[in-house]
This record gives structure tokens, sequence and C-alpha cells, in this order.
């Protein structure tokens, strides 16, 4: 895979040949979500952005909604499945593909409820969930338990990054934690100041790892 060195929220030049691909409308409509954010997106903006007219689209992409399983697809392939560390155990693998999940997320927050709300049906997106399984299997855990346990990872980590995203975005400016020193300065807010934002991610990742590693029944 090409490591994509554009700034985050950069729409992608133009294909050199007058006709748009799937791949590239897709990448242009991730780079405008990450510039404006979901809520301002539209087609209309996205074929000004490319200088296409946004009937053009559609020989694409049904509809709005396609394109966006397109941007989830894109979100997917940075991911770069191919790197993954297929050789060592499937702990292994497993923790650092829910790592470059997590991080391809947050490096897009405004796009994380896209990749949240749709399957990621690409052949790319199959063919490692196909490989994952069967690496799984050949460590002796039946395909529909290895289901359920990356179910569970991927479940874990996009609601993590969906978590994070919405903080981030404006939702931790509406906190009402009361400051060190006041009257209402509790445990709660005690313990919240001693962390940061993201530091229960990888023990989280642990427990799940390790609890399906060694199940209890």
């Amino acid at each position: 895979m090409t490591t994509d060195s554009r700034p985050t929220g950069e729409v992608p030049e133009p294909p050199t040949r007058p006709r748009l691909t799937r791949e590239y409308l897709a990448t242009a409509a991730l780079a405008l979500i990450d510039a404006h954010g979901l809520r301002k997106f539209s087609m209309r903006k996205l074929g000004t952005a490319v200088g296409f007219d946004p009937m053009a689209f559609y020989r694409h992409y049904d509809d709005q909604e396609a394109l966006f399983d397109g941007v989830a697809e894109a979100m997917f392939d940075e991911i770069d499945v191919d790197t993954l560390p297929w050789d060592g155990t499937w702990q292994e693998l497993a923790r650092e593909y829910c790592l470059r999940l997590r991080d391809t997320l947050l490096r897009h927050p405004h796009a994380v409820q896209v990749f949240a709300t749709r399957p990621v049906r690409s052949p790319a997106a199959i063919d490692a969930g196909v490989k994952m399984l069967s690496k799984l299997q050949a460590d002796g855990i039946p395909p529909a338990q290895a289901l359920r346990l990356t179910r569970c990872l991927r479940e874990f980590t996009v609601g993590h990054a969906l978590a994070i995203a919405v903080t981030k975005l404006g939702a931790e400016r509406r906190s009402r934690k009361p400051e060190p020193g006041s009257p209402d300065y509790n445990l709660l807010a005690e313990a919240a100041d001693a962390t940061t934002l993201d530091d229960h991610f990888e023990p989280g990742l642990t427990a799940l790892l390790e609890g399906f590693a060694h199940p209890t029944s």
C-alpha cells in the first residue's frame, strides 16, 4: 500500500484522465468530511471541490449512503492489513490490528460515525477477515468463536474511538467536572484528573485478549 502524505482534510488531485473513479471519490469525500465535518458534507459540495457535476457521481455510487460505504472502505485501507504481524501469535495480530484501527479512526474524528454505522464489505476487508479467522482457527479457536472474538475487539475499538472523537469535537467543553478545591470536588473528579482521555484503551484491550485466551468455560 502506498502511503498518502497529504495532510488530513486536503482533497486529492483529480485523476489525470478526464473521468472519476470510485476510489478517488471516496478519498475526496473523506477529505471534505475531515475538513468541514459530516453535517456539512453534501454531494454538491464534493462536486465543487473536485470540479465535476455531482450527477457524475451516480455512475459510481447509487446515493450518498453508498458513497459513505466507500468512505468507510477508504478508512479501512489506511490500516494497511497486509503489513500486520501475520506470522506472530493471534494475540499479537489482534492487538496490532486494534491499535491501527484506533489510530486510523482518530485521524478522522469527523468520519468515525461513518465507519461505525456500516459494515465494511470491500474485497480487501473480506479477505482480511477470512485470513484473520484462518489464523485463529490454526491456533485452535473454532471459526464461530473466532468471529465472536473479532467482533468484540472491533466493537470495543470503534466504540472507544467514537467516544474519544465526540469528546474532542466538543463534548469536553460541556463537562461539569468540579475543579480541585471546590466544595463539589469528589473522588470521581479526583480520579478523572488522574487519568487521560484514552489511557484506558490498552488495558481494556489486554483484558479482552487475555479473557479470550483463557476462557472460564
